[in-house]
């Protein structure tokens, strides 16, 4: 069956529509995006490790992120210590079922996260209570944060302190949204590389 010139056309919307998205952030992000690589590594060569968190379709970004670090991106070399918190379902049922959901990452944060690691915190909104509740324990375990957001950066944006950097897409679609934060994880793993190996 061909599909109809009204669906071809919404298509090619979406794709339009991802595209200037990328174009209209690249100059605005570039310098939060290049803050972030410097924090990340700098974590990374003083033996620390980046934690990753979000829900849903962030939480598919945060594995993402994580396994390419654990893993490789583009070129070889060893692996690099990073942790998605959202992975382990025992640990999130049990949690969610003795305490709260709104507790999911900090109870893990706080049982692993030492000074000097880098929180990878993923909402779209911003304003996701169990990724805020991340940011407030990796605040008192002296875990920096970097904080991938989107619309005006929600709750999780007023928190920031210190050496935290903020990556805010500017939008309001949760879907443009996400392919641009796909886009920046992918330019923190290229930088991280670029830094610790010269990539060039």
């Amino acid at each position: 069956m061909r599909p109809t010139m009204d669906l071809i056309s919404r298509i090619s919307e979406n794709f339009s529509e991802s595209a200037h998205l990328k174009l209209q952030c690249m100059d605005a992000l570039a310098v939060p995006i290049a803050a972030a690589v410097q924090l990340m590594v700098r974590c990374l060569q003083q033996d620390g490790k980046i934690l990753s968190c979000g829900n849903g379709g962030s939480a598919a970004d945060a594995q993402h992120f994580s396994a390419e670090l654990l893993n490789r991106f583009e070129v070889e070399r060893p692996g690099l210590a990073a942790m998605a918190l959202t992975t382990d379902s025992s640990t999130l049922t049990s949690i969610a079922n003795d305490y709260d959901y709104t507790q999911v990452f900090s109870k893990q944060l706080r049982a692993l996260g030492h000074s000097g690691d880098v929180l990878l915190a993923i909402s779209t909104s911003g304003n996701s209570p169990n990724v805020i509740a991340a940011i407030e324990a990796a605040h008192e375990c002296g875990v920096h944060v970097v904080a991938l957001t989107g619309r005006n950066g929600g709750r999780m944006g007023e928190m920031l302190k210190g050496e935290d950097v903020h990556i805010c897409v500017p939008a309001g679609s949760t879907a443009r949204i996400q392919e641009v934060h796909l886009l920046t994880l992918h330019c923190l793993c290229d930088g991280i590389d670029c830094l610790l190996l010269g990539v060039e």
